[in-house]
């Protein structure tokens, strides 16, 4: 089974969001298992199953956004950012990058989407930095789409995307927390939610790093710096075995529960 969560550069308008929702919809073999938008980093993050909805949901968007009028704390290259594909159980990485470059392909030639890959040729924070200076697109046109901008396809394994809220304004304060608490397999960033300051992270080796691990590093040093944690926001969906990795009499404080795997969702 190949999972497909593509970050779509659009978490404000519920309507649109719904719209672009309906194009999966009556896909053969793709199923929408969840939808993540946040209005401050303008973004939605879709899990989806199968090769063919994220085709569908990336024509829609291609079609209904413009990166022009596009604003949010999150970088991003164009409206369809990101689109991961990843192997659950029952598929390999074998699968999961043929299935990479046959979106990549398909959107450079149908689309006319600048194409920058991420996996086994470099991360997607090496593409975020270089793309249009020192990196070009790898298949598609060498410019911007003129609505839609450039959309960067990988493989990867199963990552957990994580947002810890901070009791201060103060930005410079979560981007030294964020410094302190990255790490090979756990990538930070830090943003201005509202009034807030948010560190937001990536737990790219799931498997070895736990949601409680990430959060009570960021308490840690949220507490050395003379703030505190206020809330913790998972970004779409985990699976069953990420979940019991954490003391389940933590889960509510987590943002984490059985209603919020893949496993669940597929049932």
């Amino acid at each position: 089974m190949l999972e497909c969560v593509i970050n779509v550069s659009e978490g404000r308008d519920a309507r649109l969001v719904g719209r672009l929702a309906e194009a999966v919809a009556g896909v053969p073999g793709g199923r929408l298992l969840d939808i993540h938008s946040d209005a401050d980093h303008n973004r939605s993050v879709f899990t989806l199953i199968g090769v063919d909805a994220p085709r569908a949901l990336t024509r829609r968007c291609v079609e209904l956004i413009d990166i022009a009028g596009h604003s949010g704390v999150h970088p991003r290259l164009g409206v369809v950012d990101v689109v991961p594909f990843v192997a659950l159980d029952g598929s390999s990485h074998t699968d999961a990058l043929a299935a990479r470059d046959g979106f990549a392909q398909w959107a450079a030639d149908e689309l006319r989407l600048p194409v920058f890959l991420y996996g086994p040729e470099r991360t997607l924070p090496d593409v975020r930095r270089g793309a249009w200076k020192t990196l070009q697109p790898d298949l598609g046109p060498h410019r911007p789409h003129p609505s839609a901008g450039a959309v960067c396809v990988g493989v990867r394994p199963v990552l957990i995307a994580y947002n810890v809220l901070l009791a201060t304004p103060d930005l410079t304060i979560a981007k030294a927390i964020a410094a302190r608490v990255r790490r090979p397999g756990l990538r930070t960033l830090a943003f201005m939610v509202g009034d807030a300051a948010q560190v937001s992270m990536n737990i790219v080796d799931a498997d070895d790093i736990s949601i409680s691990t990430a959060y009570d590093a960021v308490a840690a040093e949220a507490t050395a710096a003379g703030t505190r944690v206020v809330a913790a926001e998972l970004v779409g969906l985990i699976t069953e075995r990420h979940l019991q990795m954490n003391d389940p009499s933590r889960w509510v404080l987590l943002d984490i529960g059985p209603d919020r795997t893949v496993e669940s969702r597929l049932k």
